[in-house]
């Protein structure tokens, strides 16, 4: 324990010695003869029990009641001082930012699905780390930038889900339109995962794999390298169109930028497709995950949290606290002991 104005101890000591000797001289004081009547023959009342009684309570009391002031003041005086203690806390420091970057092509619809379902658990672990939400085809669209607004994120995981869940339901005509007010919700539903996305797609085609991971790899703003870079990454690399990036070209701007990319392929990619997005993801530092050969989903998404928290720090942190409730309630006993000792005296 230590003191942070420890001049207050010295100041209350002096405080309280003043205190006991103006006492001292008080009570000498009172025991001379000052003037006034003096009472003959008062051996008859100094012998009488009843008086002895009364005075032996009196001086118990009035002893208790100086001691009680005396204490109350240290007291005081030792508040003032401020003592404190000091505690060491080991805190992890989750400096990732995460973005999901999820190809928004029809056929990765039920990859994608699983996948946000997921990845509401991991958002729900977050502590102080940032998520967006990248989705492309023809062209890639900004859903969430990055922020730590966990329950905006959740919110537009559910809508991703629902919007696909409409789109392939309405693909296999299982879709039950009861369920939904109107047309317009289930229009709406669709445009959320639709309009944007297909900009130019006439003429630059769609599943423009390397222009997506190029748009999440700019999605990060820390040119500082200050924070751990995560993108989780999703699609067939069934490329059906000119990119503007290659994959292996956005994989090296994930490379210069410190960003680690995950990929999951969908169980239907052929050979070729997945071996040149293993490549490109394994190129970041990360791993590439298979749909069919990586089990369920939520033993994907455990992987990643593992091997994206290995990254993280941790610092220590040396903190000052106050100990006042100790004082207080010694301060607040001694205040009660001279209200009732001060009582009984006035009796």
């Amino acid at each position: 324990m230590g003191l942070k104005n420890f001049y207050a101890i010295w100041i209350g000591l002096f405080v309280i010695i003043f205190l006991i000797a103006l006492l001292l001289i008080q009570t000498k004081k009172n025991n001379n003869y000052k003037g006034g009547k003096k009472v003959i023959n008062n051996s008859f009342i100094d012998d009488d029990p009843y008086y002895k009684k009364k005075l032996a309570q009196y001086k118990i009391f009035i002893t208790i009641l100086t001691l009680a002031c005396l204490s109350g003041i240290a007291v005081c005086f030792i508040m003032l001082a401020r003592p404190y203690e000091t505690e060491t806390d080991k805190e992890k420091i989750y400096n990732r930012d995460i973005i999901l970057c999820i190809d928004i092509s029809t056929s990765v619809d039920y990859l994608n699905m699983n996948l946000v379902e997921e990845l509401k658990d991991t958002v729900n672990r977050l502590n102080g780390e940032r998520f967006g939400i990248v989705i492309f085809n023809t062209s890639p669209v900004t859903i969430v930038p990055l922020t730590d607004d966990y329950e905006y994120v959740i919110e537009q995981l559910d809508t991703i889900k629902e919007a696909l869940n409409v789109r392939i339901e309405t693909t296999n005509g299982s879709l039950d339109y009861d369920a939904y007010d109107s047309l317009d919700e289930i229009t709406k539903l669709d445009e959320y995962i639709s309009a944007g996305t297909l900009v130019g797609n006439e003429e630059r085609g769609s599943s423009i794999i390397g222009d997506g991971l190029a748009a999440g790899a700019y999605e990060f703003c820390d040119e500082k390298n200050e924070r751990t870079k995560i993108m989780i990454f999703t699609s067939d690399n069934d490329l059906y169109g000119t990119p503007i990036f290659t994959l292996d070209e956005a994989a090296d701007i994930c490379v210069e930028n410190n960003i680690t990319v995950f990929g999951v392929g969908t169980k239907e990619m052929v050979q070729d497709n997945m071996d040149e997005m293993k490549a490109a993801i394994e190129k970041t530092g990360g791993k590439f995950f298979l749909e069919e050969s990586s089990g369920s989903f939520d033993e994907i998404t455990n992987d990643i949290e593992k091997m994206s928290k290995s990254l993280l720090r941790e610092d220590t942190h040396i903190r000052t606290i106050d100990i006042v409730k100790l004082p207080f309630i010694i301060l607040l006993l001694l205040v009660s002991t001279m209200i009732i000792t001060t009582k009984i005296l006035k009796k």
